[in-house]
């Protein structure tokens, strides 16, 4: 959840997984973004504040006889978009970008199944977020365009619109995925876990996950992205934060503190069998083509060029149209979200042809 104003070394920059990954031994400006500001609020530019005063409908869609939450941008009958975030997050890691994009399309942002203030499962399932992206898209009316919409996600996110892409391509018009892999974690972060393995286990924060702050600045102070990463655009982050917390009761019963929304179990919750059928397919160059049209962008900083560079193969590239964002690393809402704005709304403006 984080971002800085300066060049780190390469331990710094991201560590492309989609689970969550914690070291202390990261700078204090990658391990805590927002603990100098000791809760307060960062500066923000104005095109920022204008575009968190647009503020959406909120309400919630069910799927799976699970409450999903959903904020929707712009008028009723023209083209929908779909956004998702990626792990851990919310719908309001889109808050600032949505307004820009509905001056032409119906836009919702949904919170994953034990995310955001969605209600949490039992188990997570692939198959499950595909038919939940669905219910929330015609639940928020981004079909009564007559057109099917177009899905957009982040990281996971992107894994999902991926996945719902491949198996169920009837259900969009499009699919743009941003900074989206599917690679497993790199060498150093499998050494960090195997040291680590006894303390943290399965648990996706070194807190514990009942843990609960005393403050609001505590909380913030905790705050940063996953994978870690430096980043700069404190405002954002700040904004992001505030909104991935709930009060909940203090555990010695001294009244109520701040604790996050997310299911600190999801990961050990997560069916992966879906997705890694389908990746065992890429594998064996097995995959099917995907028939809907697909561009993915990404950070030029991100792990994934890391990874490319060091000669990972990608079946991305052989399946979409691949697009950089400059001077970005994974979270390119946060690092760059002008410029992902106008990528989006040109790509929207001339494709699918």
């Amino acid at each position: 959840m984080a971002n800085d104003m300066t060049d780190k070394p390469k331990a710094a920059t991201e560590t492309y997984d989609d689970q969550p990954f914690h070291s202390e031994n990261l700078p204090p400006e990658v391990r805590a973004p927002l603990a100098a500001f000791q809760g307060a609020e960062p500066p923000s530019p104005q095109w920022f504040k204008d575009a968190i005063a647009e503020e959406p409908e909120r309400g919630f869609v069910t799927s799976h006889g699970t409450q999903l939450e959903v904020l929707t941008w712009g008028e009723l009958g023209r083209p929908g978009l779909l956004l998702i975030h990626g792990n851990s997050a919310h719908a309001d890691w889109w808050s600032f970008i949505a307004p820009f994009l509905a001056k032409d399309y119906r836009v919702t942002s949904m919170s994953l199944a034990g995310m955001g203030s969605s209600g949490w499962r039992d188990t997570y399932r692939f198959t499950d977020f595909a038919d939940d992206a669905e219910a929330c898209a015609r639940g928020t009316g981004l079909y009564d365009g007559g057109r099917k919409p177009i899905y957009i996600g982040h990281s996971f996110g992107g894994g999902q619109v991926f996945f719902a892409a491949m198996q169920r391509p009837e259900i969009m018009h499009a699919a743009v995925l941003v900074d989206t892999g599917f690679g497993g974690p790199p060498p150093e972060v499998l050494e960090e876990r195997k040291k680590r393995a006894e303390q943290i286990r399965n648990i996706p924060t070194l807190d514990k996950p009942s843990r609960v702050y005393a403050t609001l600045e505590q909380a913030l102070g905790r705050f940063r992205l996953m994978p870690p990463q430096p980043a700069e655009n404190t405002y954002v982050l700040d904004f992001i934060a505030r909104r991935s917390l709930n009060r909940a009761p203090m555990a010695d019963g001294s009244g109520e503190g701040w604790t996050w929304k997310f299911d600190p179990e999801m990961w050990e919750k997560l069916d992966r069998s879906g997705m890694m059928s389908m990746m065992s397919l890429a594998s064996a160059e097995a995959m099917p083509k995907a028939t809907v049209p697909m561009v993915h962008l990404y950070g030029d900083k991100s792990r994934i060029i890391d990874r490319r560079a060091a000669g990972e193969p990608s079946f991305l590239s052989s399946q979409m149209r691949e697009i950089e964002i400059p001077d970005s690393h994974h979270h390119v809402m946060i690092d760059q979200p002008l410029a992902l704005v106008a990528a989006l709304r040109t790509l929207l403006a001339t494709w699918p042809a």
